[in-house]
């Protein structure tokens, strides 16, 4: 492997910050009433404002998610850097804007750059990260001249209250029934939001600036041992089984709605920080020589900051113990951006100045889908 290096960062982000008090006001109200999980879940989750592809005086959708990484990419431009010279494009996001054709080919089309190689990663909050080990992995080899990788998400599409009110009479019944599914799908109107990022991936870095050199990334899936626990488009039996979309009939698939998201919070509280963080970072100092001491930075992707201290309790049994003071997050401003959130948490500390040359950054990426973690390692030069 060569030396591979992120030159260059851009996000898009779409229309102005939505505070807590205005989410409803934009995302509409379920039914017309006002939610019931809305304190519980803000109290915990810590995010203060976030933002939606969503026309607040009209409630239409803005951007698409194509169009929206493509905002990201071409930002890259600002660093000097032609969108025509991209070599190779490698996107990651949880929900495309369709089935097929896959997100990396709609976003080319949306750039409308020259040809070039096109990859497109799936999965949830992970797929972003995927997507740079793949844009790496090609620069390292030697196969790309350069590559661009991207993590974005466009949630607000499937979080709208005219979603959930289309699904059928006997599905909302069983929601007003049963309390613990009503705040399972309610859960997410508050914690996900929009945004993309993209990163410049090249071989040597550019002079007269900070480059990110990505020293390793590591990713690892925890599916042997345990079940689904946030899912979209399949319905989730007692024994935690995943019945998928294609086996169901055409009118099972449209009551089901393809993308309506569900979580398992419990088994999220139970298992996320042991299969995400505990369990790989051990395999990961072992084989890194990892130690608390030699890292500068710590950016977890965190869904809620009510991990946060699960997060350093599992860092300090895991023999990595990093102190608050190290970690940068900005789950606070931004919401929770799924796959594109590493890649808007980067490009935040890449650009405040606050990076010297030999710093080290230690980043953590954590999907719940069916318990998937990754880490990467960059150093500043």
């Amino acid at each position: 492997m060569n030396e591979v290096f992120i030159t260059a960062t851009a996000i898009a982000l779409p229309n102005a910050p939505v505070g807590n008090d205005a989410v409803e006001a934009v995302l509409g109200k379920v039914g017309g009433q006002p939610s019931r999980a809305r304190r519980v879940v803000l109290r915990q989750n810590g995010i203060k404002s976030r933002h939606y592809a969503i026309d607040p005086a009209t409630g239409a959708p803005t951007h698409s998610n194509a169009g929206l990484t493509a905002e990201a990419v071409r930002a890259l431009g600002e660093s000097g850097f032609a969108i025509g010279d991209i070599r190779c494009l490698v996107t990651g996001t949880s929900l495309p804007d369709q089935l097929m054709p896959n997100h990396g080919v709609m976003v080319h089309g949306e750039l409308g750059n020259p040809a070039c190689e096109v990859v497109s990663t799936a999965g949830i909050c992970l797929s972003g990260l995927a997507a740079l080990k793949y844009a790496w992995l090609a620069v390292g080899a030697g196969e790309a001249e350069n590559a661009v990788a991207t993590g974005s998400e466009l949630p607000s599409v499937v979080l709208r209250a005219a979603h959930f009110e289309a699904e059928n009479a006997a599905r909302v019944m069983a929601l007003e029934a049963n309390p613990y599914i009503a705040f399972e799908k309610d859960f997410l109107r508050w914690m996900l939001s929009d945004g993309a990022g993209a990163f410049l991936v090249e071989p040597r870095p550019r002079a007269g600036r900070v480059n990110l050199r990505i020293d390793w990334i590591e990713l690892s899936s925890a599916a042997h041992r345990l079940p689904v626990c946030m899912y979209a488009g399949g319905e989730r039996a007692a024994d935690g089984a995943l019945t998928g979309w294609s086996r169901f009939s055409s009118r099972q698939w449209l009551e089901k709605s393809l993308f309506s998201i569900r979580q398992d919070v419990k088994l999220l509280d139970r298992h996320v920080v042991e299969a995400t963080l505990e369990t790989p970072l051990r395999a990961v100092v072992a084989r890194r020589a990892l130690a608390a001491e030699s890292i500068d930075w710590f950016l977890p992707h965190m869904s809620s900051h009510y991990f946060r201290q699960p997060i350093a309790d599992g860092l300090a049994r895991a023999g990595v113990p990093i102190p608050f003071e190290r970690w940068f997050t900005n789950l606070a401003t931004r919401g929770n951006t799924g796959s594109a959130s590493i890649y808007i948490m980067i490009d935040e500390l890449f650009r405040s100045e606050r990076l010297a040359p030999g710093n080290r950054l230690l980043c953590f990426v954590p999907e719940s889908g069916r318990f998937s973690s990754g880490f990467m390692h960059l150093t500043v030069v």
